[in-house]
């Protein structure tokens, strides 16, 4: 079957997504933004920046982008185990950073999990640079 790259479907999306989260060996940390109710507020923001690799009826993929209207940050891409070496993970990504350039955005980060030397390669591979001149913090608001 072919793969199909869509725009993710709020609500019945989400089951199959979560669990495709949750299959992920390393590299992905689900937390308090990855609930359904977060998810929501995501796609009230850019529904278009989240998509969905399909084959079958099947939800083998994701990648979540956003865009502040200056930079873009990318999140969980990923692509269930049998299904990689595909370029499934390449066409989300193509897709996502087309769709930001559409925006206006000029540069996008994203960050990858130490335990994920397999996924700091892909990005290598694919154009992203490592910026080991910075130090990434975090708070929480709520």
């Amino acid at each position: 079957m072919t793969v199909q790259i869509r725009e993710f479907c709020f609500p019945e999306d989400f089951p199959p997504v979560e669990n495709l989260w949750n299959s992920i060996e390393k590299g992905v940390s689900l937390g308090r933004s990855d609930t359904s109710k977060e998810i929501q507020k995501k796609l009230d923001r850019d529904p278009d920046l989240f998509l969905v690799a399909e084959e079958n009826g099947q939800i083998i993929g994701t990648v979540i982008g956003g865009f502040d209207g200056r930079r873009g940050l990318i999140y969980h891409l990923v692509v269930a185990a049998s299904f990689r070496g595909r370029e499934i993970g390449s066409r989300l990504m193509n897709k996502l950073e087309a769709r930001l350039r559409s925006k206006g955005c000029l540069r996008c980060y994203l960050m990858v999990t130490k335990d994920n030397p397999e996924g700091m390669l892909y990005y290598e591979n694919h154009g992203w640079e490592r910026m080991d001149f910075v130090m990434p913090f975090a708070k929480n608001l709520v």
